[in-house]
């Protein structure tokens, strides 16, 4: 309660002294009076009776008593604070019941007559209020202790139960250990048991895997056990093909790897024997020669043993390259790196060279001569050095960086070189001369390509599809084996090589069902391409004969790329059948004439009847209707004993026996036609005339007459090739200039005494590129800067120019055939043309003769030939422009 709290601080807050200035009044003011009493009847003093005011009464007097008590101040103090005041009598508060209603007995009333008595006021009404308060709560207070007394009952049950639970919660407690314990054990047990089961699933796929590539690795490690013991015979026969037979020809690099075997078995070393050690098995990627053929390597194997033997050869490549072939797979091949491409001629080559040499770029040196420029020599024999912890070489005067990443390419154009011993030491020689097996798979894959375009696009996809297959194969085995060395502890648990093994075994099999398919389509494919042979056949057989005609006349020179597009030229316009037997025998027909007549321009008279003959001897050959042994051995004429010895040569072969003892038994029948006049048409006697074919009469007629040998020629091709062949053809420059090009110089082979310029001027006229837009300069001696001048300008503007007499300006030709190369067909002018005359000259440019469209011009023999020319040179404007024309009627 806040009054009896203040009334105990009041109370503790007096002090003895204020106890004894109360006890010390002699006559206490009424306060203090009713203070003391009241003090008295709570603490139950009895009072000291005294008269009063009325005699004879007696009156209560508490002040001594109250003096009393205050006797001891401090333990009259305790004892205020020590009342019990739970306890007081109703008797002692009905008695102080009076001084509590009193107005004098309030603190305020008491604090002004003394500061103690104001606290003992405050302490007596403060026992008196908590009396009654006391007394209302009492029936509270019992049954506080009821409910103490049930609590503390119903607590000691609690405790009791608690006591129980605990145990239980305890032995819970204990079981949830031994619980979790088992539940822990249950999962590592499981835990144990999925990785056993997972480990068994991956040791079966393991297993599974390993045992897919068992089979295949099985094979590997037999092949490569085989290949590790003869490793040492297969790499030396290899090596030195690298090194010694590049420049010579298939045929005589198997002569000479043959030779060598036999002596690898004569001194027991180790090599294969099945199939022999060969350059492209021992060094050759299979990968890589694939993306070799994407270049435009030619797929013949010739050629993939050339760009193998570049590979590892540690001499720059000289390409002896006739036909262009492998300048245009390195330019293919080293396009992504910037490859600089030069030639001598170049003004600034050797800048270019510097600058390819510093920054690790590929340089192609074109139509390299017999002789090198010696400022080459530090490159050809990688003269480096360091300087000041830079790898450097010179060149020159100039000290330039050597970048690591520079290579060096030559290619000659010349058919067969002579180089000087030290260039062939310090370079190595590659014969890139085109192989007739190379030529024929080319020339195949241009027909097909034309004629069925799906099944080239399929053969071609397919040979991707192969390589990519195998180099995928590739990198899984080597993933595999390189998991399989990397895995610590068990494989099973190397997820990764359970992963790569299954895709491996997944790829497989994949790559088996497409082998499979790939193996049946390549079969479908070849079987139909090889239905297009005898047309590459005709076509390879062509163009050599066309090849050697340059053993003729020097003039007489036609590239490869010129050749392709007449083949492609005659496939597009040859007449079309309903059966590829009937097509094929339609486009060698329109082929070989459509050759024959294009090449006849540009030879001279007496040389279009050999070429014709050339063209009959080898078709009918290769048509097996003509022994090529008899080729190298004809026979003199009869009679006289060079005819006669002959003859005896002529009898060693198979189908000739006999002839001479035939030729002394038959004397008249021989003699008659040794004096006909046209003995070549003349029947053989049986059984000669029955036993020997046309070609074969041909040689018993080159030992009897051989002054009409020619005109047997001429039956010879007109039977086998056809009328046409034998006749006349007229070079119609209409015809020569549809097959020309901005890029294709017109070239007029001369002869004595001829000048195409008028003919040309009048073609010049009608196609209306006269006066102005025909721009002619006769080459001679300081020709050759106005001629560059004249050429690029026209070039711009689309004119035609005309070159004269370009056998007199030899020194220029260098810089002509370069202006040549350099025309850009997608930059020069549509109309703009090159026409060029010259003599027959080995001097003029191989680049030139074998791109351009070569017309020879001689004077025409023979009235036939004559008067074919003449009306030939007649237009409809010229007879047109004839007042008479009576004259020309057939009736005239």
């Amino acid at each position: 309660m806040p009054a009896l709290y203040a009334s105990l601080e009041a109370v503790k807050s007096l002090n003895k002294n204020d106890i004894t200035e109360v006890r010390a009044m002699m006559r206490p003011p009424e306060g203090v009076r009713l203070v003391m009493e009241a003090v008295c009847i709570m603490k139950d003093v009895k009072p000291k009776k005294v008269a009063g005011d009325k005699p004879g009464v007696k009156v209560d007097d508490y002040w001594e008593p109250g003096k009393a008590l205050l006797q001891d101040p401090g333990k009259f103090l305790d004892s205020l604070l020590t009342y019990d005041r739970d306890n007081i009598p109703d008797s002692i508060i009905a008695r102080i019941q009076p001084y509590i209603d009193s107005d004098a007995f309030t603190p305020a009333a008491i604090q002004k007559v003394s500061k103690a008595c104001t606290s003992i006021c405050l302490w007596v009404r403060a026992m008196h209020k908590y009396h009654n308060v006391a007394k209302s709560v009492a029936p509270k207070r019992a049954a506080l202790q009821a409910a103490e007394t049930e609590l503390q009952a119903t607590e000691a049950i609690l405790a009791e139960a608690r006591a129980r639970l605990k145990a239980c919660q305890d032995r819970i407690a204990s079981l949830q250990t031994k619980y979790d314990e088992c539940i822990r054990k249950q999962k590592e047990l499981e835990d144990k048991s999925a990785l056993c089961e997972a480990r068994l699933i991956r040791a079966d796929k393991l297993i599974g895997g390993l045992a897919s590539e068992k089979s295949r690795w099985i094979v590997s490690v037999d092949t490569l056990d085989e290949l590790a013991n003869n490793l040492v015979g297969n790499v030396l026969i290899s090596s030195g093909a690298v090194a010694y037979l590049g420049p010579f020809n298939g045929e005589y690099r198997a002569e000479m790897c043959a030779d060598w075997i036999e002596k690898l078995k004569t001194l027991g070393v180790p090599h294969t024997t099945s199939p022999a050690p060969n350059l492209i098995d021992t060094f050759g990627d299979p990968v890589k020669i694939r993306n070799w053929h994407i270049f435009g390597l030619p797929k013949d194997g010739l050629s993939v043993e050339n760009a193998v033997i570049v590979q590892f050869s540690r001499r720059w490549p000289l390409f002896v390259d006739p036909q262009g072939q492998a300048n245009r797979w390195i330019k293919a091949l080293e396009y992504d790196d910037g490859v600089e491409v030069l030639k001598f001629s170049d003004k600034d080559f050797l800048r270019t060279l510097e600058n390819a040499i510093r920054f690790g770029k590929p340089c192609l040196f074109e139509n390299i001569g017999e002789e090198l420029d010696p400022v080459l020599d530090p490159i050809i024999t990688k003269q480096t050095f360091k300087q000041q912890g830079t790898l450097v070489i010179k060149l020159g005067d100039s000290i330039i960086p050597y970048h690591d990443d520079f290579r060096l390419y030559m290619t000659t154009k010349l058919p067969n070189p002579h180089y000087k011993p030290e260039v062939t030491a310090r370079l190595t020689i590659v014969n890139f001369t085109l192989s007739p097996s190379g030529l024929e798979d080319q020339l195949l894959g241009i027909v097909v390509a034309e004629e069925r375009p799906d099944l080239e696009e399929a053969k071609g996809q397919l040979i991707v599809s192969n390589a990519q297959m195998k180099q995928e194969l590739k990198e899984i085995e080597d993933r595999i084996l390189e998991r399989l060395s990397a895995t610590e502890g068990s494989p099973v648990d190397d997820l990764d090589l359970i992963a790569t093994l299954e895709a491996s075994k997944m790829k497989s099999t994949e790559i088996q069902s497409k082998v499979v398919v790939a193996e049946q389509t390549e079969k479908d494919i070849d079987e139909t391409r090889s239905m297009y042979i005898p047309v590459s056949v005709r076509a390879r057989i062509l163009f050599f004969c066309v090849s050697a005609l340059a053993n003729i006349d020097p003039m007489y020179q036609y590239s490869l790329e010129w050749f392709i597009n007449g083949f492609l030229h005659g496939i597009a316009n040859a007449e079309k059948a309903p059966t590829v037997t009937e097509r094929i025998e339609n486009i060698n027909d329109y082929f070989t004439f459509a050759l024959y007549t294009n090449v006849c321009r540009s030879l001279f008279e007496r040389h279009k009847l050999l070429f014709a003959f050339l063209l009959a001897i080898k078709i009918l050959e290769n048509d097996g209707f003509i022994d090529a042994k008899e080729l190298p051995n004809p026979a003199p004429e009869w009679i006289s004993d060079r005819i006669w010895s002959e003859l005896l040569t002529l009898d060693a072969l198979p189908r000739f026996d006999g002839i001479p003892e035939f030729i002394a038994d038959n004397l008249d029948d021989f003699k008659a036609i040794f004096d006909s006049n046209e003995p070549h048409r003349i029947p053989l006697k049986e059984p000669w005339g029955e036993k020997l074919d046309s070609f074969q009469r041909l040689l018993l007629l080159r030992c009897l007459r051989s002054d009409k040998v020619t005109n047997a020629m001429q039956d010879f091709v007109a039977h086998h090739l056809g009328q046409r062949f034998i006749e006349p053809q007229t070079t119609n420059l209409a015809d020569v200039f549809k097959d020309s090009s901005p890029t294709t110089p017109l070239i007029f082979v001369l002869s004595q005494g001829t000048d195409p310029a008028s003919d040309l001027y009048k073609f010049a006229d009608v196609m209306k590129f006269g006066g102005k837009k025909l721009s002619a300069i006769s080459l001679g001696q300081g020709q050759g800067p106005r001629a560059e001048e004249l050429m690029r300008s026209a070039m711009e503007r689309g004119i035609w120019v005309f070159f004269q007499n370009c056998h007199l300006a030899p020194s220029w030709m260098p810089a002509l055939e370069h202006l040549v190369e350099q025309i850009d067909p997608d930059r020069v002018h549509k109309d703009f043309r090159l026409w060029l005359t010259s003599m027959p000259s080995p001097q003029f440019p191989v680049f030139i003769l074998q791109n351009g469209s070569k017309m020879t011009m001689e004077p025409p023999k023979g009235v036939k030939a004559n008067l074919l020319r003449t009306y030939l040179s007649y237009d409809d404007n010229f007879l047109g422009s004839v007042p008479d024309k009576v004259m020309f009627d057939a009736g005239g």
